[in-house]
């Protein structure tokens, strides 16, 4: 399955608020899809299974991921010692274009993405280009020493205007560049979901 690429808010009407998706809101009421209209009026619940496929959906659109990109994400918070759920959202975190978001590099994951993809981000002063890049702990991610690279994360920093860089991050304004001090806490991560049913979704694979 290939990575999700239409209407951005047809998803966040059936799913709620993702920031990593998109910044703009719809006007319309209803949950996309020709029942919204009767489930709103009749009250019809989603099944156990309906409510843990949703929190699913939410990490994989949020984050922009395949569907076997978040599996093997999962595999591999199963196998490490801690709590699954929070080291779940830890390994989304600690992804390079996550982190240019989180930073206001960029107006959403996609943008992050691209401006990976085109090698205007580096760590530890080399260029990455790879937008699922694992950081680590004392990683400094910086600009690409370049006139275009610097004036356009620039602008992106202006327009975005992030309230608050999280907590595990150290961002230095004057240098444009951040260094990773921890993994992130539960509560430095916007994205409202049940991490829990997530798993439970993928338990039975």
């Amino acid at each position: 399955m290939s990575r999700y690429r239409g209407p951005k808010l047809r998803i966040t009407r059936r799913l709620g608020t993702l920031p990593g998706l998109t910044t703009k809101k719809s006007s319309k009421i209803n949950r996309a899809g020709k029942d919204g209209n009767t489930n709103a009026d009749t009250g019809k619940k989603l099944t156990e299974y309906g409510v843990r496929l949703e929190e699913k959906q939410k990490l994989k659109y949020n984050y922009g991921l395949t569907e076997n990109q978040l599996y093997r994400y999962v595999k591999e918070a199963r196998r490490r010692q801690g709590v699954t759920g929070l080291i779940l959202l830890q390994l989304l975190e600690m992804r390079l274009d996550t982190l240019c978001f989180a930073l206001g590099f960029a107006k959403t994951i996609a943008q992050a993405r691209q401006l990976v993809n085109h090698g205007h981000i580096v760590i530890n002063n080399k260029v990455v280009s790879i937008p699922s890049f694992q950081c680590r702990l004392n990683d400094i991610i910086g600009v690409k020493n370049q006139s275009s690279s610097k004036t356009l994360v620039e602008n992106n920093l202006k327009n975005n205007q992030v309230s608050q860089i999280p907590n595990h991050l150290k961002f230095d304004n004057s240098k444009t560049e951040a260094t990773i001090l921890d993994y992130c806490d539960r509560n430095d991560i916007s994205l409202q979901l049940d991490e829990l049913l997530v798993i439970e979704y993928y338990s039975r694979r």
